[in-house]
């Protein structure tokens, strides 16, 4: 089993195909194909199931991947500090859909610099959340956990070896836009959101009620609308009068003083935190991100 190889069935996984790994690689199909052969061979597992259709990835290939990407990342950590002597550290983070996580990267960076550092961050799906931290993508993934999702979400942290950290406790408010006609309630219930399309981020693949970004997953919406990203359900909100579920912790700075937290009435308790890889040390610019989350308690509606 050889580095190369290993480089070779993530590009296939990534790609999702085949053909298009080959082309990226700039290889022939069928000699890709024979070289993710020998290494399924020499390891005794099947990494990808074939199809006309494409490829899927089995279950033990998975596990085999999460442990494949980690030796290449590990390896591009060595080659660049030791081979090629770059100097620049690098800090990643993967979270849900929060713009108070935005922000607090945001001041991270200004805090640390961007002489020393590369940043990355990624808004993405639960299970991606905890997907990139397990494979060293990134240090630090921002997620919530509550009474309904809890034995769920412990069972895939543990799985993954991660652990939950809770930074606090925050209730369930309405989100949405200023000009809403329910934007001037004092309090806002399930009911009369009902006839107004709820938001929700679609969760890809692992489109689960227990990996939902918002509370009240099992709730039966009449009109529901599903987005990939935070400025497309922006858009919604203003267009059709819809809202979404969140934590009541807005950032006027980033997403403008056009959009409200409404507490609701059937609220329910979410605890944000982060999930780390069980035993690993933050690094020195994970604690100052941290730093900057934890500033959030006070600013709790």
């Amino acid at each position: 089993m050889t580095l190369q190889q290993l480089k070779y069935a993530l590009t296939v996984a990534d790609c999702g195909s085949m053909n298009e790994a080959a082309k990226r690689l700039f290889l022939s199909q069928p000699g890709l194909s024979e070289t993710i052969r020998e290494l399924e061979r020499e390891i005794g597992l099947q990494i990808f199931l074939r199809s006309n259709r494409g490829i899927v990835i089995t279950p033990e290939g998975d596990e085999f991947l999460g442990y494949a990407r980690q030796v290449t990342e590990q390896f591009e950590i060595l080659t660049s500090r030791f081979v090629e002597k770059r100097t620049k550290e690098k800090f990643s983070v993967s979270m849900q859909h929060y713009t108070f996580a935005v922000k607090a990267f945001v001041e991270t960076v200004k805090r640390a610099g961007m002489d020393r550092y590369e940043f990355a961050a990624n808004e993405t799906t639960t299970y991606d959340v905890m997907e990139n931290v397990r494979d060293f993508k990134s240090e630090i993934g921002v997620l919530y956990v509550n009474d309904f999702n809890e034995k769920v979400m412990t069972k895939i942290i543990h799985e993954k070896s991660l652990e939950f950290i809770e930074l606090f406790t925050c209730d369930t408010y309405v989100y949405l836009w200023a000009g809403h006609p329910l934007a001037g309630r004092s309090v806002i219930s399930m009911e009369e959101l009902d006839f107004y399309p709820c938001l929700s981020f679609d969760q890809g693949n692992h489109n689960s009620l227990f990996l939902a970004e918002e509370m009240k997953s099992t709730y039966d919406y009449k009109r529901l609308i599903k987005a990939t990203d935070r400025a497309t359900l922006l858009n919604f909100m203003k267009g059709l009068n819809a809202y979404t579920l969140c934590s009541g912790i807005i950032c006027e700075e980033l997403n403008g003083s056009e959009y409200m937290a409404v507490p609701l009435k059937e609220t329910e308790k979410m605890r944000i935190g982060y999930v780390k890889r069980k035993g690993a040390a933050i690094s020195h610019i994970g604690q100052i991100y941290i730093e900057e989350l934890k500033k959030y308690r006070e600013k709790i509606m």
